[in-house]
């Protein structure tokens, strides 16, 4: 059966359907960047809220800046912008769901003041993002907003006709200035730490090279609420869409598929109201930090510790390097002795509780999340999940060779070849840069560890840490993944 408003009503009864009318429903929020997390979160959250009879006023439009969203516009649009989330678990407790808090999607590339016009418009308080870690155009070695980068440049010169979420923001928000609208919230829902406070930071400083006095009213008017965000979501495959087709007969073009554990700690720190979220599960909070904290440098630093590895290794499943015990222990070691020492007492959560799901949903055979995904763009994601973890045991002058191996392991997945001779591709916007930096094994160390924007200045500057990488680099060489890793747990 074709998802669509038309069949709705036909699919299997198992599936889950809006509780609402769709035509019930009136836009309040744009989110740039829909992807299969938003559609798994965001999304999900305020459908639930909708199933309540709450919330129809704050329906969703898409917006995509890339020329590869026309895809996902066009999958949407022929079915009425619905889709099915589809939850895979080892239990038998899941949901099949579709979701209809969606209800239009604009492209850039249509038009730049149509899409302005939306963002301006008085309907639209809420504007949210999942860019990317490395959508925020912000250099992790200081902090600073690259303002150089000939996209922004482009913005700059050309204000009316923008082509990156800075250039529309401001864009929309000088049009709601000039005719005396509200402003918008901000939200990142992006997975990097303080998303809020780097949302503000880079917008700000765009904003003040466009136009000074529109910076201080952005400054003055806009809140831009930190988050932490959590859901596992894989890339929607051919399989998983066969898959759900032949358990629950939906044929869904662009189904997301997820696991059933999901979490969002939120700031409440809106402007211009928001949807009552904490009905259906969120949790509001004066501060994200202690639950940021403990989901970065938990969840996505042990992603990262078993990813390159077991990639290194030859698997390419999550799930895989959960069934090999070794990976497991070294996970726990890396969470229970490099990790947890360095988190805040987090409130509500009982940190070992806490790691042992983790290990659960790592372990989830159904969801087959692909080492691929977690693999991307390394480059972006060491910094903010696996370097400050590193520069608390440097300071703290605990051992560092565990966390050493996880960027060996990136070292050597970066050369694009496993252990078994297999190639591959690296997919990392700075792939060639960072497979440049590799390609010499005698100058690795100096290389790689001495891109300030990636590793910072501790790191290099400690011989403790350069000298475990050095050893975990060269065991990975010469002995390889499972050898190293019983070396590095003996």
């Amino acid at each position: 059966m074709k998802l669509n408003k038309l069949n709705l009503h036909h699919l299997a009864p198992e599936v889950m359907l809006p509780a609402y009318a769709l035509g019930d429903t009136r836009q309040g929020i744009a989110h740039i960047g829909v992807g299969g997390f938003h559609r798994a979160h965001q999304a999900y959250y305020t459908d639930a809220l909708m199933n309540t009879g709450e919330g129809l006023d704050w329906a969703i439009c898409g917006v995509g800046l890339r020329a590869e969203d026309r895809r996902a516009r066009d999958d949407l649009r022929e079915q009425d912008y619905l889709f099915t989330l589809f939850e895979l678990g080892d239990s038998d407790h899941t949901e099949v769901r579709v979701i209809g808090a969606i209800r239009d999607m604009l492209l850039a590339e249509d038009g730049a003041p149509t899409l302005i016009d939306k963002l301006a418009s008085p309907e639209i308080r809420i504007v949210s993002l999942t860019i990317t870690e490395g959508g925020y155009c912000i250099d992790d070695s200081n902090g600073e907003f690259m303002a150089h980068l000939p996209q922004i440049q482009h913005d700059l010169a050309h204000p009316d006709q923008p082509k990156t979420v800075f250039g529309f923001l401001c864009a929309a928000l000088a049009k709601r200035r000039a005719a005396g609208t509200p402003a918008f919230t901000l939200m990142s829902c992006d997975n990097l730490p303080h998303n809020g406070a780097v949302t503000r930071k880079a917008l700000l400083a765009f904003a003040g090279l466009r136009d000074p006095a529109l910076r201080d009213w952005i400054d003055s008017h806009v809140s831009f609420p930190n988050a932490m965000v959590d859901r596992i979501t894989p890339m929607t495959s051919t399989q998983h869409r066969l898959q759900l087709a032949d358990k629950h007969a939906v044929d869904d073009a662009w189904p997301v598929v997820c696991e059933p554990f999901v979490q969002w700690v939120l700031e409440d720190k809106f402007v211009n109201r928001r949807p009552a979220w904490e009905k259906v599960g969120v949790q509001f909070t004066d501060d994200v930090t202690p639950y940021e904290e403990m989901k970065i440098k938990l969840l996505n630093g042990s992603h990262l510790a078993l990813t390159y590895l077991g990639f290194l290794k030859g698997y390419r499943f999550v799930h895989e390097t959960m069934n090999d015990p070794l990976f497991v222990r070294y996970m726990r070691a890396y969470m229970d002795l490099d990790v947890t020492p360095q988190l805040s007492p987090v409130p509500g959560i009982d940190l070992t509780e806490y790691k042992n799901t983790l290990v659960a949903r790592f372990s989830n055979q159904a969801i087959a999340d692909q080492l691929e995904r977690v693999c991307s763009d390394g480059s972006s994601k060491f910094p903010k999940f696996t370097v400050p973890t590193i520069n608390r045991l440097i300071a703290d002058g605990r051992e560092t060779r565990r966390a050493a191996l996880v960027v060996a392991a990136w070292a050597l997945y970066l050369k694009g070849v496993d252990e078994n001779g297999v190639t591959y591709t690296v997919p990392d916007p700075r792939a060639a840069f960072c497979q440049a930096m590799v390609a010499d094994d005698a100058l690795i160390t100096q290389r790689l560890l001495g891109v300030e924007e990636i590793f910072g200045t501790a790191i290099p500057q400690s011989a403790e840490f350069v000298a475990a990488f050095e050893w975990c680099c060269n065991s990975l060489r010469e002995v390889g993944v499972t050898r190293t890793l019983e070396r590095v747990l003996a």
